[in-house]
């Protein structure tokens, strides 16, 4: 179930990157660009008319480059990955208000009960089945009904709800690596913005220090994009990390206070 699940969330990521790649260009050819040609255009037209005014600023301006383009792709492919796990985790949660091991106050569950109540469990739907709350239960009843140990039992929920913890960890480094190579892109913008200045410095020399600016735009608008972008998505992974390390510390208390707490082992008279 977790290979057919992987497999899911690879495809999933693949549409939406070619779906976002085509949307974030498009806009840009249709909206973006455009707009900031007529706007530097604008601009040209106040410095030659009158050189005292200012040009007023344009936000199209500031987007119009290659590399922001391509931060705004990372940026919204990073969050198209999160909310397909943010929709999960949610799905997965919604278990925690349901009575999977039905005890009432003050009865004992018995290694010979624990056959019972896993069945009960195995004939869950596979998508609920294959969550971490309904696999916990079902490993605790097994190896209760096995070892006879209560502590045992209390271990293997914790391993079984580490390991999640940790998987789940493991499936943000693609994300955290997003997120380190936004501002990166940023920096190469500014490095090719830097580049194309200093080869028109002898413009600048001659009096026309349009294109020169316009390059050093390109240098420090790539860069102040990619950074706020980064800001912005490591607040959205932490905002999920969160949400994922509460429901593992919930799970396990779940298991604690509705199953583990009920568990009793008679003692055997020779």
């Amino acid at each position: 179930m977790r290979t057919r699940n992987g497999g899911k969330e690879f495809v999933f990521q693949a549409l939406a990157l070619v779906v976002i790649v085509i949307l974030v260009h498009t806009a840009y050819e249709l909206i973006v660009r455009p707009r900031a040609a007529a706007s530097m255009a604008a601009a040209a037209e106040i410095r030659e008319t009158d050189p005292e005014r200012e040009a007023p600023l344009s936000l199209a301006v500031i987007l119009k480059d290659y590399e922001q383009e391509a931060c705004f792709i990372l940026l919204f492919w990073a969050l198209a990955s999160m909310g397909y796990k943010a929709v999960g985790l949610r799905r997965d949660s919604r278990l925690l208000d349901r009575d999977f091991v039905t005890v009432e106050e003050g009865k004992r569950i018995l290694p010979v009960d624990a056959r019972d109540l896993s069945r009960e469990l195995q004939s869950l739907p596979e998508t609920q089945r294959s969550a971490l709350l309904p696999r916990s239960l079902l490993a605790a009843l097994h190896r209760f009904e096995s070892t006879r140990n209560i502590q045992d039992v209390s271990e293997t929920v914790n391993q079984l709800c580490m390991a999640e913890g940790e998987r789940q960890e493991s499936e943000l480094s693609m994300i955290r690596y997003i997120a380190w190579a936004i501002p990166s892109i940023g920096f190469i913008g500014t490095v090719r913005g830097i580049g194309q200045a200093l080869s028109k410095a002898h413009a600048a020399v001659e009096g026309e220090i349009g294109p020169v600016t316009e390059s050093l735009g390109t240098a420090f608008n790539s860069t102040l994009i990619a950074l706020c972008l980064s800001i912005l998505l490591m607040f959205v992974v932490h905002q999920l990390q969160l949400q994922q390390e509460r429901y593992v510390l919930d799970v396990e208390d779940y298991a604690e206070q509705n199953l583990i707490r009920h568990l009793h082992v008679t003692r055997e008279v020779f």
